[in-house]
């Protein structure tokens, strides 16, 4: 006789790995070129100046200077007017 009750199998036994996603670089903090300063599902956060995006919208520095975060209105293509994050690296003088 057994001595543990058969187990059944379960449907809800998997999860996906965290994606570590967010701001690398904060305002104000050195950026060397190739430092990613924000990972992001889509480009909530657009790029500035001396800052290119990469296939998974990561955004990336591409000269050495100081990480600078603003917002700037921007119109969509149905006219409406929203404020977007926009993220720059300003060379250091």
């Amino acid at each position: 006789m057994a001595h543990t009750k058969a187990g059944g199998s379960t449907r809800n036994g998997r999860d996906s790995n965290p994606k570590y996603l967010g701001v690398k670089l904060s305002d104000g903090s050195s950026a060397r070129p190739g430092m990613v300063i924000v990972r992001q599902r889509g480009t909530k956060i657009m790029a500035g100046k001396n800052v290119k995006v990469g296939k998974d919208h990561t955004l990336y520095s591409m000269i050495t200077g100081l990480v600078s975060f603003r917002d700037k209105r921007k119109t969509n293509f149905d006219g409406r007017v929203v404020r977007r994050k926009m993220v720059d690296v300003v060379a250091a003088a």
